[in-house]
C-alpha cells in the first residue's frame, strides 16, 4: 500500500511472486501505478504498509547500497547534463561497490565492458551517450542495470519513444538476457509484446492488480477490456493461440485515463 496523499492510494493490495530467470510486464493505463510499483519494488520508495522480499530478504531493511547490489532500476529515456560516453555511463552501476571516494579499479571496468558487449554496444564504448539513437540509450541503461550485478532488473517503460525496430531490439535483448539468471520486471502500454516476450504478466488498474498470471491467461479480451475502460479484440491464428490485439473501432467512451 502506498500514497503519496493521505487517504488517496497510489498502489494497495497488491501481492505478487516473481520467478527467476524471468520476463514479467507490468500493463495497465497511464496513472494506474505501474512507475509507483517498479520504485517501490526497486527500494527507491517504501510502502506504507507491506513489504517487499528478495531471496528470503527484507528489501526495505537493506541499506541503500545493499539494495543497489540486488535490484537495479532503469528509467525512461531520458539526456544527461554532460555529455557521458557510452563507458561512463555504464561505469555509474558500479557506485554500489565502491567507497565513499572509491576509484573504480581494473575489475569495474572489466564488468562494466563485459555488459557492454552483453547488449551489443562494444563498437559504441567511447561515443557520447547524448550521440546515441534512442535504442541505443536504451541499451547502454540496460547495461548499467547489468553492471550493478543485481539479480533483479526493473525497466520503466523501456521501449517509450523507441521505433518498431528500435523496440524488438531492445526486447530481444531482454529476453537473452534472461535465460542468464537475470529476470526483468518492466512496465509497458504494449499488450502485443507480453505475448511475444513475457512469462508472467501482471495487469493493473487503479492502483490494484486486477489480473496476473501467463500471457495467454490474462491477455484476452475481458481483462484488456476493463484495463483499458475501451473494447479490444485479440486475434488468434489457425492453431487458436493468440497471436495480436487490437482495439475495436468506436470501441472508447468517455474522457482520457
Amino acid at each position: 500500500h502506498f500514497s503519496y496523499v493521505a487517504g488517496r492510494p497510489v498502489v494497495q493490495d497488491v501481492s505478487l511472486t516473481v520467478a527467476e530467470n524471468t520476463v514479467v510486464y507490468l500493463l495497465g493505463h497511464n496513472g494506474c501505478g505501474k512507475t509507483t510499483l517498479l520504485e517501490i519494488l526497486s527500494g527507491i520508495r517504501a510502502p506504507h504498509s507491506g513489504s517487499v522480499w528478495l531471496n528470503e530478504l527484507n528489501l526495505h531493511h537493506l541499506s541503500a547500497r545493499k539494495r543497489a547490489k540486488s535490484v537495479g532500476l532503469v528509467p525512461q529515456l531520458h539526456t544527461p547534463v554532460f555529455a557521458y560516453t557510452v563507458h561512463d555511463v555504464v561505469m555509474m552501476g558500479r557506485t554500489p561497490y565502491l567507497g565513499l571516494f572509491g576509484t573504480p579499479g581494473r575489475h569495474d571496468h572489466e564488468i562494466a565492458d563485459h555488459a557492454i558487449e552483453t547488449v551489443g554496444l562494444a563498437a559504441l564504448r567511447e561515443r557520447a551517450y547524448t550521440e546515441l539513437s534512442g535504442g541505443e540509450r536504451q541499451l547502454a541503461l540496460i547495461a548499467r542495470g547489468l553492471a550493478q550485478q543485481t539479480s533483479v532488473l526493473l525497466l520503466d517503460e523501456p521501449t517509450s519513444h523507441l521505433d518498431p525496430r528500435n523496440q524488438q531490439v531492445v526486447l530481444e535483448t531482454v529476453a537473452q538476457l534472461a535465460e542468464n539468471h537475470v529476470s526483468f520486471i518492466l512496465s509497458s502500454h504494449n499488450p502485443n509484446s507480453a505475448l511475444m516476450f513475457a512469462q508472467q504478466v501482471i495487469v493493473m488498474k487503479a492502483g490494484r492488480v486486477i489480473a496476473a498470471g501467463r500471457p495467454l491467461d490474462v491477455l484476452t479480451e475481458d481483462i484488456l477490456s476493463t484495463a483499458y475502460d475501451m473494447a479490444v479484440e485479440v486475434i488468434y491464428n489457425h492453431q487458436e493461440v493468440a497471436r495480436a490485439i487490437v482495439p475495436r473501432r468506436n470501441g472508447v467512451h468517455g474522457k482520457p485515463l
